[in-house]
């Protein structure tokens, strides 16, 4: 009897330790389906909030300073022009993407239209391949479309009236020191220049990229005798730039008169000018474009006219000697615009936070 009371009691023991094994492993599937739930919910929220309201974007080259720094962490709202639907399939956060599938896409109703002057994240327009696949770029919105547009002198024109010039814009000005004297160039730094060269004899007459205000400053110091804009006549953008060639002058100072195409607009076509309009027609309006000497051709027929099919944009960066833009390389389809520069929420200097940068709104 008290033998059978032993082997009851071992197999109850052994039904309740498989009863609360059985018991763990169920709350193990359970936690770990709700963390699954709830990651797959992040992970779809996430997708949805940088498709359709906000981006986080770095700035990693120096073409918008001192407006944007190099090392500026940004927000840009997809909301303001309106979000894109999707362009095309891939995997989210990871650049994966089925090649040459594109899929049929429109911007959502915005909070406004691009404006002159916006700060403004777009793809940049002659890389290959669809638009959201392609490189995101960041300059200023100076040119609209129907615009008119020239430069003399690094001033822009805009529809023949001088454009809105900002403290924070940069070009390349010459300091030359009085006689004897130097120029440190450790307090130009400082200052906030950026020092590129110098020449003369004795190296003592230096270029450097700076502001208005700090060009002021600079003029101002005891050991300077004048501070001037240095003129590029001769030479501007490094890139073989169809566009650029087609100004007739590869330079950052000086632009021919030229309109900003706009949709329904009817241009004429020449082998001169055929480089302004050459990657609209082939490049972003889908046609095939075949120059052979004198003739033109547009889908296998000869043109001398084309009507432009979307809406366009002119680019340029605040650091306007140092930015590589819509004077090299064209104009920015309607349909690459990503979003509006909103805010800046961090910013580093190397490894150095600039704490009076953080929460600074764009403009």
């Amino acid at each position: 009897m008290a033998d059978k009371k032993k082997v009851s009691g071992r197999a109850e023991r052994a039904k309740k330790r498989q009863q609360d094994s059985s018991s763990q492993q169920a709350q193990a599937k359970t936690w770990a389906r709700e963390w699954g739930e709830a990651l797959l919910w992040a992970l779809a929220a996430a997708i949805i909030i940088r498709a359709l309201f906000f981006g986080a974007y770095r700035i990693p080259t120096p073409s918008m300073e001192t407006t944007l720094m190099t090392g500026d962490f940004l927000i840009v709202s997809n909301m303001h022009y309106g979000a894109r639907t999707p362009q095309s399939v891939g995997i989210p956060f990871t650049g994966i993407h089925v090649p040459n599938l594109r899929l049929p896409s429109t911007r959502l109703p915005g909070f406004s239209s691009i404006k002159r002057n916006d700060i403004v994240v777009f793809n940049y327009p002659i890389d290959d391949g669809i638009p959201s696949q392609k490189t995101n770029y960041i300059k200023r919105a100076v040119g609209m479309p129907a615009d008119t547009l020239s430069i003399t002198d690094k001033v822009l024109f805009v529809n023949h009236e001088p454009s809105e010039m900002f403290e924070t814009f940069q070009f390349i000005h010459e300091i030359v020191p009085l006689d004897g004297l130097r120029v440190s160039t450790e307090r130009l730094r400082t200052s906030g220049a950026t020092v590129i060269g110098t020449r003369g004899p004795q190296g003592n007459r230096i270029f450097a990229h700076m502001s208005p205000d700090v060009a002021r400053e600079v003029e101002s110091w005891n050991s300077v005798e004048s501070v001037e804009l240095f003129l590029n006549q001769n030479s501007g953008f490094s890139g073989n730039f169809r566009f650029a060639q087609a100004l007739g002058r590869n330079s950052t100072d000086q632009m021919p008169e030229i309109v900003v195409p706009f949709s329904g607009q009817e241009v004429e076509l020449t082998p001169a000018n055929i480089g302004l309009y050459a990657d609209i027609i082939e490049r972003y309006e889908g046609n095939h474009l075949d120059i052979r000497g004198e003739r033109i051709l547009i889908n296998g027929i000869e043109r001398d006219r084309y009507t432009i099919k979307r809406d366009y944009y002119f680019m340029m960066g605040d650091n306007r000697d140092n930015s590589e833009d819509s004077r090299a390389w064209g104009f920015v389809p309607d349909d690459h615009i990503v979003g509006k520069a909103w805010v800046i929420y961090f910013s580093v200097d190397g490894r150095s936070p600039r704490f009076n940068r953080i929460l600074r709104s764009i403009h």
